[in-house]
């Protein structure tokens, strides 16, 4: 059922037993989503607001960087929450040689979002085009455990992903009851001195 459209998540006795796609139902005994699949088990938390822009150049004062990362403190704009920007270029193949892709995000504290990322799309220089995504961000209700429905929270305006992090941790620990442990991996030279010994 790849690549294609869930209609229905199928419950009996109160669990999941698959996914409804049209006519087909995909047997399964957990499903783990965003919260797009569950709405009916999720709750809105706040919103955010992302500006997607296209530049034809580097961005100013980054020393033409072809990547970076810039967080605007909320005490320095007045404000409750953080602006985050991001920036890739075509080194990162997201766009074409000599153009820059950047993204300002925050949560929505007003009537008037856009007027929100300003500080953070006057960084940006010259703007050939923006794309303006307003969305919610929901996180479940419950664990998941009762019903095998297990829903992550929603994208949030972070640009550097603790908090996917931290969700993919819990997920991981609602899903199987064990604590998600990441190491990094031993370098080959490490590998061949533990296999030698």
């Amino acid at each position: 059922m790849l690549d294609k459209k869930v209609d229905e998540i199928v419950y009996e006795d109160g669990k999941v037993i698959g996914v409804r796609s049209g006519d087909e139902i995909a047997k399964c005994s957990q499903v783990i989503c965003d919260p797009s699949y569950a709405p009916d088990k999720v709750q809105k938390v706040d919103r955010v607001i992302r500006a997607i822009c296209l530049l034809k150049g580097p961005i100013p004062n980054t020393d033409d960087v072809d990547s970076f990362q810039l967080i605007i403190p909320q005490n320095q704009v007045k404000r409750k929450n953080d602006i985050y920007i991001a920036g890739v270029s075509a080194s990162h193949n997201v766009c074409e040689k000599n153009y820059y892709l950047a993204i300002v995000s925050t949560i929505i504290e007003t009537d008037n979002p856009q007027e929100e990322i300003l500080p953070g799309l006057a960084l940006l220089g010259p703007i050939v085009d923006k794309f303006i995504q307003i969305a919610d961000i929901s996180e479940p209700v419950h664990n998941g455990s009762k019903d095998q429905v297990f829903i992550s929270k929603s994208y949030d305006a972070t640009s550097h992903f603790e908090t996917v992090c931290d969700d993919v941790k819990d997920l991981y620990k609602r899903v199987t009851g064990n604590t998600l442990v990441l190491k990094q991996r031993p370098t080959q030279e490490e590998e061949q001195k533990e296999m030698a010994a």
